[in-house]
């Protein structure tokens, strides 16, 4: 059935004015006319489609994208989930790919995301401003987005249980322990006691929680993070039964938005066998993102655009994620949204967030089939393959729930992925390794406004790309020797041991 479209239109500096349909999930945009028959093209060979790969065509591409960026420059260039310059992304995305003809089929799933944003925070305990305190992600303002006041209670056990919460919490400040629980659990009881904001300390970190909430509740409130040395004072007094005092205050908004996945599929190639491939749409409010992950994005562009040379003997999949820095918002829905027969023809998915970090490592997920599903692991050593045939060093990062393939593991579907690094530190072993500088995040601009043009190393870009062409091409070709798809029941030693949700701790 045919869609009503409506269209989004943007005026891009330097670019002419886009439009996107947008349609329903199951809808697929009216086919172009193209060049060739499909069957006069070669069969995809990973050598020929890696050599259409050039540093030149992906920085030209992300040079477009930070103009799309600067459609957001009422504050400053920015491409998150509801601003123009998403929109702009979108358009640029769908515009892109509708202009290679009949070789793709393209989708757009419209879904309802949260998106949350602080303007302001403050927390003092006692005498103290806790250095390491910062709010929550998708945590609500404190009442009236005014400062609070009240006494430190310590909570029982972890705040698991709302009996952890005593009574004298209400209208007072709940002091929680990091534990077992996500973070939204313990915000919820502590709102549904009263509590008129929380502090969740760790004791295993000194430098704080970079935590989500998670999904909203209505009891929900105002909640920050401390680290050990601003949460260990505060507990000696307590258990000695001295008074500590705070004041709590956060300005904040969470509000709900409609934003979009973009999916493209070949037009032929067997469907009931699909490689998928992956990377976020939008960045941060605090900056463009041109590397995080507007590096990944333009990477699956450029592929897609040059697989279209080529025959496929199974179909190949790409999708452009919204809300990812909301929490994965946009591939869980996806994945949430397969019936069961849609799930199965899904053999695998990779994930390509942050490729081209300015002080990179060539990072590969250490997905194996003891804790993933089958297949996870063959795909982690492709990857290890063809970095040793390449004779380039590489190392190994957890497959923690950080990126996009998240959704898809808890579905039962194989993954895996490579990235080159956010903010993390460099060891000296790695300096030696990959070159850079020890000591410094691999990516000095993550979730920062100076995420733009001059955030990317295009050396480190090439290779990955190259890289995903690789893995495109290989199982584009053939699943020969790669396990059937069994079951989608979620891998539970991989649900277990996952603390991350997207970017943020929400355990």
């Amino acid at each position: 059935m045919r869609a009503s479209i409506s269209s989004l239109s943007v005026l891009v500096t330097g670019v002419s004015a886009l439009q996107i349909p947008l349609l329903s999930s199951s809808e697929q945009a009216p086919v172009q006319p193209a060049g060739d028959y499909h069957g006069e093209k070669p069969l995809v060979n990973s050598s020929a489609l890696q050599d259409l790969i050039s540093g030149d065509k992906l920085f030209a591409r992300a040079e477009q994208l930070y103009e799309i960026a600067k459609l957001s420059q009422e504050k400053w260039p920015t491409r998150v989930i509801g601003s123009a310059g998403h929109d702009g992304t979108l358009s640029y995305i769908y515009e892109t790919i509708l202009a290679l003809g009949n070789y793709y089929e393209i989708s757009n799933q419209s879904f309802p995301a949260v998106s949350g944003n602080i303007y302001e925070s403050r927390l003092v305990l006692g005498d103290e401003v806790p250095k390491s305190a910062s709010p929550f992600g998708l945590t609500p303002p404190t009442r009236n987005k005014e400062p609070v006041h009240g006494t430190v209670i310590l909570v029982n056990n972890e705040g698991c249980e709302l009996g952890d919460f005593p009574s004298s919490v209400k209208g007072n400040i709940a002091f929680v322990k990091r534990g077992t629980c996500p973070f939204g659990t313990k915000s919820e009881h502590a709102g549904v006691r009263g509590a008129a904001a929380v502090v969740v300390y760790d004791l295993g970190s000194k430098d704080g929680i970079g935590g989500t909430l998670g999904t909203p509740s209505p009891n929900h409130v105002a909640t920050f993070g401390i680290g050990s040395e601003d949460a260990k004072p505060i507990l000696k007094k307590i258990k000695n039964k001295n008074y500590v005092d705070a004041i709590a205050y956060i300005d904040a908004e969470v509000k709900q938005i409609a934003t979009t996945n973009i999916i493209a599929q070949t037009t032929f190639g067997d469907p009931d066998n699909c490689v998928m491939l992956g990377a976020h749409s939008d960045s941060v409010a605090e900056g463009p993102g041109i590397n995080d992950d507007g590096s990944g994005s333009i990477s699956l562009l450029e592929v897609a655009s040059q697989l279209t040379k080529f025959n496929v003997s199974n179909c190949v999949r790409f999708g452009w994620w919204a809300g990812e820095e909301e929490g994965l918002l946009g591939s869980d829905y996806y994945v949430a949204s397969l019936p069961e027969v849609e799930n199965k023809k899904i053999r695998l998915f990779m994930d390509y967030d942050m490729m081209a970090s300015p002080n990179f490592a060539y990072q590969i997920y250490n997905a194996t089939n003891a804790a993933n599903p089958n297949g996870s692991e063959e795909l982690r050593d492709l990857y290890i393959d063809w970095y040793n045939d390449q004779e380039l060093n590489y190392t190994f990062i957890p497959f923690d729930g950080r990126s996009d393939y998240d959704g898809f593991i808890r579905h039962g579907i194989p993954g895996g992925g490579i990235a080159t690094g956010a903010e993390g530190v460099k060891t000296k072993e790695e300096a030696e390794q990959f070159g850079g500088k020890a000591g410094d995040w691999y990516d000095p601009c993550y979730h920062q406004l100076c995420d733009d043009l001059s955030n990317v190393n295009v050396t480190a870009w090439v290779v990955n790309t190259k890289l995903i062409a690789h893995s495109v091409a290989t199982y584009a070709r053939s699943f020969k020797g790669f396990p059937e798809r069994t079951d989608s029941v979620a891998a539970t030693e991989y649900t277990k041991g996952v603390k991350y949700h997207g970017s943020k701790m929400f355990i």
